[in-house]
């Protein structure tokens, strides 16, 4: 059964307009019903094969080589994002000049927000806007939790004078239209989008009080990828990986969060996923490979992180690097 959510359409308008809230909600209305997003159509590249991209393994911690949370499910030729941290746009033009078509910034019309922490949300704005900028003629299209569309239109408002200036030029907006479908916390691991590349579907986290954390089932090209967002080892991410092709999970050094202080210890204790713990996760969802991102490494090198989990896991696994390919 298909997960039923509810979808709005974010416009330039409401952010220009200067309407009031009643005036705004009228116009929110006109809009769904009359000028949905369009979103671009696939084009044949060399990115048929599906394939996981990091272009943020961070946190944040603003670590100079690791951007913001944020990687891409490329299939069909078209990115998926989940997450668009600081500098989101920046790392997908840099994979584009790698070799991976499908991360044109001009491309990018489709993305999912795991949950709104800062690190992971910190890129949306240049997402919205960049990739417009230099030349996407069509919306963007956003799932993710609830509060999402309120983030949206707010963004929207802060850029109000610019975007003006733009239309004032005579610049196509429609590449600046945002639409926004929030994703209620899912009991399971629910269907929350398909089209002829993907199927996607969400399941919750469990990041310490926030109720509307999620994390995604990607199938796509014979292929499964689970990115878990900021959590908690859960059940939720076990089933939603049952042997997937890559579980892309969050992790922190379990020996170097013991040397801080006892409330920073007791925060990540209950808002993210040891090491130790993550190979007892992967044990029980056998992952053909298990990548670490969202990386505290609390003073640990990537081999200590490495032998955490392998004194739980006997799998393969890596710690993910921006840029890598999967």
């Amino acid at each position: 059964m298909r997960f039923h959510v509810t979808t709005h359409v974010v416009t330039i308008a409401l952010a220009l307009a200067g309407c009031s809230s009643g005036e705004v909600e009228e116009k929110k209305s006109a809009t769904i019903a009359e000028k949905p997003v369009a979103v671009d159509a696939p084009r044949a590249t060399g990115d048929s094969a599906a394939k996981l991209v990091i272009l943020g393994s961070g946190t944040p911690i603003p670590e100079p080589d690791r951007s913001g949370p944020a990687v891409a499910v490329v299939a069909g030729g078209r990115a998926y994002l989940v997450d668009f941290g600081a500098g989101v746009v920046r790392r997908a033009e840099a994979a584009f000049r790698n070799g991976v078509a499908a991360l044109d910034v001009r491309r990018m019309t489709i993305a999912f927000a795991t949950h709104l922490h800062s690190d992971h949300t910190a890129g949306y704005t240049d997402l919205i806007l960049t990739p417009a900028v230099v030349g996407r003629h069509q919306g963007l299209r956003v799932f993710g939790p609830v509060g999402l569309e309120s983030m949206t239109e707010h963004l929207l408002a802060a850029y109000g004078a610019d975007l003006d200036l733009r239309r004032a030029s005579g610049d196509d907006l429609q590449g600046y239209e945002v639409a926004v479908t929030e994703i209620p916390a899912p009991a399971g691991i629910v269907e929350v989008y398909r089209d002829d590349n993907v199927t996607v579907r969400a399941f919750t986290a469990a990041h310490g009080a926030d109720p509307g954390a999620l994390g995604y089932r990607f199938d796509a090209g014979g292929r499964s990828f689970v990115v878990s967002g900021d959590t908690t080892p859960t059940r939720a991410t076990i089933e939603a990986c049952a042997g997937c092709d890559v579980l892309l999970h969050e992790v922190y050094c379990e020996r170097g969060l013991k040397e801080g202080p006892p409330s920073l210890q007791a925060y990540h204790r209950s808002h993210h996923t040891s090491a130790v713990q993550l190979g007892e996760l992967a044990t029980e969802a056998a992952p053909k490979l298990l990548a670490a991102y969202h990386v505290l490494s609390f003073g640990c090198s990537d081999a200590e992180i490495q032998a955490e989990i392998a004194s739980r896991y006997a799998g393969r696994t890596v710690i993910t690097a921006d840029l890598d390919v999967l």
